[in-house]
Formats: structure tokens, C-alpha cells, sequence
């Protein structure tokens, strides 16, 4: 549905976005993901046609988004972070005047109009002035002129920023329900709010995509390892001789505790930590030393986007290959 490729923009000197290559297929909810200042925000405006790039192409549906700028547009109804309301004008007013700025005219502007009303949920208050709405419900006559002319492809850009907590369940539940008809992008820099909505995630720190994939794996593939942690009644040079013969164990501390007690905290490279750690329990208890407390510490969407964005972004290429950046 979109592909970028080799997409960089400069201001000035500075670097915004930097090479990024990636493939939007039809019928997901993807997640943009980075903290502010990445390039989220840079990348979705040249994605829409707001902003010229420095060098790459952006293809919408097959239409080139800087030569074939009319036919590309058609397909994407956008939402800035700031929504382009018109706050002395009613919903209905705005929506109408975005409409007919879209082509859209007569019964067919009416009907698209009930139709994104219903759809956002703006009934109640479509005849209201706009500055007199709330946050949430001018976030969602923003959603509603993206809607018009029933584009392919939805981008939001943090849509639910400055909203209250039932506001943004809200939010949520409908870029959900978006996302059973259309192709929604949006991005974030919470965490919490990616997990829970998108189908697959695209996280950007330094102008560069880090990872592409879906939230179980990354979170499967992404992080070093997965962590255990155990105490058990036995002496350090024994501990290390029964974890040494055990498979995909890559790093061992161990800390000496009272009571001739021994807590290891060890890490491991193999997909299934409950293997590794049936292991560990049976080393011991052949041995008869007792294992007093074990801990599995598996990867989080939090572990992989500190680890990402924290680490230094120079040649950095996308974790997880070539492919990672075409799921």
C-alpha cells in the first residue's frame, strides 16, 4: 500500500530522517513508535505530501506521493498532531469545507458527512462551535475530515496527546475499529498505548528505523536475552560448575549471601526460557541442593525501545535483517 524508500530529509545541516526504507501492506494498524524528536513526525509529513524530502520516494497505492501528487493524496486522510480545526465554524461547517476542498460536492458531500459523524461519534455535537468542544471531541472532528472521501490509508499523528484517560480509551477503541476498514498509521511515543492497538510496530530514534516487526516478536527476537534469576543453597564454585554445563546460558554474575546461599543472575539466548530453567532446577536438585527462589524475567515492548533508542544510532541498521524493514 506504501513503500519508502531511502527517504532522508534535511533542515539545514540537521538530519531529521536517514535512509529509511520500509513497506506499509493494506489492512493493519501500525505503530509508529520513538521518543519526541526521532522523525516520526517529519517521516508522516512527507509520507502525505506536506513536506518535500531531501532525497527518496514515497509510492502510495503505485502513485510516486512528489509526481503523481493528486492521485497519491486521494488515498490518505491525515491528522496532524495540531488538528487544522476552524473553531468558529460547527463541525458539520468544517466538515463540509474540507469536503468540497477534497472534490466532494451535493448529496454525495452530504452523505459523507453523516457518515463520518456517525462514524467518530460527533452526533451530539455536530452543530456546536468547535472552540466550545472538548479535546476529545476535537481530536475526533479531526479523524472525521481525514475520513472524507473514505481514503485507503488513515495517518495519525499523535492522536491522543493532551487527552484525559477515558478520552484516550476512546481514542484507542476507534482507531481500532478504523483499522477493520482502512489502513491506519499512527504514532506515539507511549509505549503502552502502541502495544495495546497496533498489529505491527516501526520504532525510529535518530531518524533511522530501528525495528519492524510485530509485537511478539520483537520482543521474542530484539533484546540480548531473557533473564533469570535464582538463589540456591550452595557455594559459588559449585554453581558455576553446574551452570556450565548447561546450554545457551551467555552471562553469569553471581553474588554471595549469607548463610552459605548463592544468588546467580544469568542470562540466556535460547527462544524457550522455560527449558533453560527445567534445566537449571534439575542440575540442582540431582546434585540435592536446593534451589530457594527462581525468577524469569522475559523481554517487554519497554526493555526493546530503551535498548534501542538508547543505543548509539551511528550505521545502525533495522535488528532482524533486511526483511524486518518489508513485513
Amino acid at each position: 500500500m506504501i513503500k519508502v524508500e531511502h527517504l532522508t530529509k534535511y533542515y539545514g545541516t540537521f538530519r531529521a530522517v536517514s535512509d529509511l526504507s520500509f513497506e506499509i501492506e493494506e489492512g493493519h494498524v501500525y505503530g509508529s513508535l520513538g521518543p519526541n524528536g526521532a522523525g516520526k513526525t517529519t517521516t508522516m509529513n512527507i509520507m502525505t505530501g506536506c513536506l518535500s524530502a531531501t532525497s527518496g520516494h514515497v509510492q502510495v497505492g503505485g502513485c510516486d506521493i512528489f509526481e503523481q501528487p493528486r492521485k497519491a493524496k486521494a488515498m490518505i486522510g491525515y491528522l496532524p498532531e495540531q488538528p487544522p480545526l476552524y473553531l468558529n465554524e460547527t463541525p458539520v461547517e468544517y466538515l463540509r469545507f474540507v469536503g468540497e476542498a477534497k472534490g466532494l460536492h451535493g448529496a454525495a458531500l452530504d452523505q459523507q458527512i453523516r457518515r463520518v459523524v456517525d462514524r467518530v461519534g460527533i452526533g451530539g455535537v455536530q452543530h456546536r462551535r468547535i472552540a466550545a468542544l472538548s479535546k476529545g471531541y476535537k481530536q475526533r472532528v479531526g479523524i472525521a475530515q481525514a475520513l472524507l472521501g473514505n481514503p485507503k490509508v488513515i495517518i495519525l499523528d499523535e492522536p491522543t496527546v493532551g487527552l484525559d484517560p477515558i478520552q484516550i480509551i476512546e481514542i484507542r477503541d476507534l482507531i481500532k475499529e478504523l483499522g477493520q476498514e482502512h489502513t491506519v498509521i499512527f504514532s506515539s511515543h507511549i509505549l503502552s498505548e502502541v502495544q495495546a492497538i497496533c498489529e505491527k510496530i516501526l520504532i525510529i530514534a535518530h531518524g533511522k528505523l530501528l525495528a519492524f516487526d510485530n509485537p511478539d516478536r520483537l520482543e521474542q527476537s530484539l533484546l540480548s536475552g531473557s533473564q533469570i534469576v535464582f538463589t540456591a543453597e550452595a557455594g559459588v564454585g559449585m554453581v558455576r560448575q553446574l551452570l556450565s554445563a548447561i546450554p545457551h546460558i551467555t552471562e553469569v554474575v553471581l553474588s554471595e549471601q549469607e548463610g552459605g546461599r548463592v544468588t546467580a543472575e544469568l542470562r540466556t539466548d535460547s527462544p524457550d526460557i522455560y527449558e533453560v530453567s527445567r534445566r537449571i532446577f534439575f542440575a540442582f536438585a540431582n546434585k540435592h541442593l536446593a534451589l530457594l527462589e527462581m525468577t524469569l524475567k522475559r523481554a517487554s515492548l519497554e526493555d526493546i525501545f530503551l535498548e534501542l533508542t538508547e543505543a548509539d544510532p551511528a550505521g545502525k541498521a533495522p535488528k532482524g535483517g533486511k526483511e524486518a524493514a518489508k513485513q
